[in-house]
């Protein structure tokens, strides 16, 4: 019997995601203002950053399953940047605070800068209607 090889790992998934997110960072750093199509870029960047948050663990167990403790640890400590700055970022959406866009983007180019784009892969379908789609989110107001 042959070995059983999962084509949609975490880890490919991370990856994909970073990618993603490098591109809409280097779009967003192109942009002069706001507009409808910038939010749309920072909700996928939530939905990035979320996905990659949310295979941090399955890469770091299979680490433990090995034994490796220390290397699943040092695994999260690494990615644990990806589940904070999504949050941070949601709420800025959420609260309507446009202006903390270049804070969070200088905060979030370090972990992305590793990433060579020499060509655009991604195309604008894939982040049209995502703002409304994380409004959609938003907890109502008490």
């Amino acid at each position: 019997m042959s070995r059983v090889i999962n084509t949609d790992s975490a880890g490919k998934k991370r990856n994909q995601n970073m990618r993603t997110g490098a591109e809409l960072l280097r779009r967003l750093s192109q942009k002069d203002t706001m507009d409808a199509e910038a939010r749309d870029m920072v909700a996928l960047l939530v939905y990035c950053l979320r996905e990659i948050d949310e295979g941090i663990d399955v890469s770091a167990q299979a680490w433990e399953k090995r034994d490796y403790w220390m290397k699943a640890e040092e695994f999260r400590q690494r990615w644990r940047w990806s589940g904070d700055l999504a949050d941070e970022l949601q709420a800025m959406v959420f609260d309507d605070e446009w202006q903390r866009m270049p804070e969070m983007m200088v905060r979030l180019l370090p972990y992305f800068s590793d990433i060579k784009i020499n060509k655009f892969m991604r195309k604008p379908a894939l982040w049209q209607g995502n703002y409304q789609r994380l409004m959609r989110e938003k907890p109502p107001l008490r």
